[in-house]
């Protein structure tokens, strides 16, 4: 340990929705609750372990380049030279697996912004993403930053380009609220991408970019109606809604209820309703 290094420290990753309806792969925002904890320390034995994971029910391999939070965090350390130093972790999984809650995301982010933390911070938040999206992409072979921007940035991000990284932060309207739902159900990302069509038609493109482009205005501009008529997905939802459940319907719920918009969050099964508050 280096003189003025904390002994150890307590990180918090939160949950993220991802997409947005309109803003596939480059779209999200975190949320307060649930989230992953990560414990960092100081070690006497060289190299970086995994000590302890709970919450998981046994699925999640203790073995740091199997894991996304050991990936991450041992990916931050290569950069830095740093593989070498004695690294403890300890990780607390207090969100459902395969929720669309960006599980996977939270875990790696955590990871990289805890070891970050107890090595005395050289990196800012935004130069850890990288890292984080290493850990992220271990889990499913993915490289986008819609879970991760959000989850380490916080508030809404909106992702220009996934492979150069190019994020920036979006105005959260004040009285803008979220509910989300999640069935107890799990969804593989891997098996919701894979329902997805090779091509789309050039009129759905169209009508997506035409709404990304109206969330996005409503949100800089505060305008809850062009917010409602922009939350619209007509390329992943039609066929992602075909893994939940009663989606229709709590869709239609939501709407007469008073919501904005209704969605899947990243791949499913939990969904979540944009209000007014």
């Amino acid at each position: 340990m280096v003189k003025n290094e904390p002994r150890e420290v307590r990180v918090f990753a939160p949950a993220t929705v991802a997409n947005v309806a309109c803003g596939y792969d480059v779209l999200g925002f975190a949320i307060d609750a649930p989230g992953d904890e990560i414990v960092a320390r100081h070690s006497d034995q060289p190299g970086l372990r995994i000590v302890k994971i709970s919450g998981d029910d046994g699925k999640l391999p203790i073995e740091v380049t199997k894991n996304t939070a050991g990936v991450a965090a041992q990916d931050l350390l290569r950069h830095l030279g740093m593989l070498d130093r004695g690294v403890e972790l300890e990780v607390h999984k207090k969100m459902p697996f395969g929720s669309g809650l960006g599980s996977s995301a939270a875990s790696a982010v955590a990871g990289a912004y805890a070891v970050n933390k107890l090595i005395g911070e050289p990196l800012t938040k935004k130069q850890l993403l990288p890292f984080a999206m290493t850990g992220e992409s271990s889990a499913d072979g993915a490289w986008h930053a819609d879970n991760v921007g959000p989850c380490l940035l916080g508030g809404i991000v909106f992702i220009r380009s996934n492979q150069e990284l190019d994020i920036a932060p979006l105005p959260v309207p004040q009285n803008l609220w979220v509910a989300v739902v999640h069935p107890d159900i799990e969804i593989l990302t891997k098996v919701a991408r894979e329902i997805l069509p090779k091509e789309v038609p050039l009129d759905n493109v169209t009508q997506q970019v035409g709404n990304l482009g109206g969330l996005l205005c409503g949100l800089i501009q505060e305008d809850y109606e062009l917010i409602s008529r922009s939350i619209h997905d007509v390329i992943a939802e039609p066929r992602r809604q075909k893994l939940i459940p009663e989606f229709y319907r709590a869709k239609r719920d939501a709407m007469t209820a008073g919501a904005l918009g209704f969605s899947i969050s990243g791949a499913g099964p939990s969904v979540f309703a944009l209000c007014e508050g």
